[in-house]
């Protein structure tokens, strides 16, 4: 297999489980809805931090210690299921929380759409998104053993390894960039709709069990 033959396979592979709606559809789009734009970008970052080290990881050979490892692999997963079932769990308390608030500040709901989003964001929105995307990516075990099953599946036998399997790696986090800029635009075009009081509540709602759902999967998966 030639390098470029590669490169265009493993893309169309990385292409279709990028489209895939999954956890980083759902922190994306919610985290852009909401108005914090340099969060949501934050996130993305993070994400595609995350896929760039497991890529080079296992380009180096690090993560096979993942599928060897039984102890190392199931320590992995469960800080990821539990950082995933806190990080739903705070969504829906924070949510329920601003219920109230939502209801009595806003009277009729117009000033409450009316407020710029983007000014509620903590500060260092870039730096938090970053991180919550970075650990939701590393915190995934899964995302590890793909790179070990797929990757090596990729690489040319007369490429040099390390090198073509962060080539590759490069390809994915690509595609994820450009997926992520459709997704961040999507939510930015419904933003006046999403920005109502009921709106968001929904939103937060159906994100948080998605999140907690995603951690009870790869708690009791095997």
């Amino acid at each position: 297999m030639e390098m470029t033959t590669a490169l265009w396979s493993f893309a169309l592979v990385v292409g279709l489980l990028t489209l895939t709606p999954g956890l980083d559809t759902a922190l994306i789009l919610r985290t852009s809805a909401l108005g914090h734009r340099r969060q949501a970008w934050g996130v993305v970052l993070g994400i595609q931090t995350g896929t760039l080290l497991w890529g080079t990881l296992t380009s180096a050979g690090v993560t096979v210690l993942l599928t060897a490892s039984k102890v190392g692999y199931e320590v992995l997963r469960w800080a990821g299921a539990a950082y995933l079932v806190w990080m739903g769990i705070g969504m829906l308390r924070a949510r329920a929380g601003a219920a109230g608030g939502d209801g009595t500040a806003a009277g009729d709901g117009r000033e409450q759409e009316s407020g710029p989003d983007e000014e509620k964001a903590p500060v260092g929105g870039l730096a938090s998104g970053w991180r919550r995307g970075l650990l939701t990516n590393l915190l995934n075990p899964k995302v590890g053993v793909f790179y070990v099953a797929m990757l090596p599946q990729f690489i040319p036998a007369s490429a040099p390894h390390f090198a073509a399997g962060v080539a590759l790696t490069g390809v994915h986090v690509l595609e994820g960039l450009l997926w992520s800029l459709v997704l961040v635009a999507f939510a930015r075009a419904l933003r006046g709709w999403l920005r109502r009081p009921v709106a968001r509540r929904a939103m937060d709602r159906v994100t948080g069990v998605v999140v907690v759902g995603f951690g009870v999967k790869l708690a009791v998966s095997d």
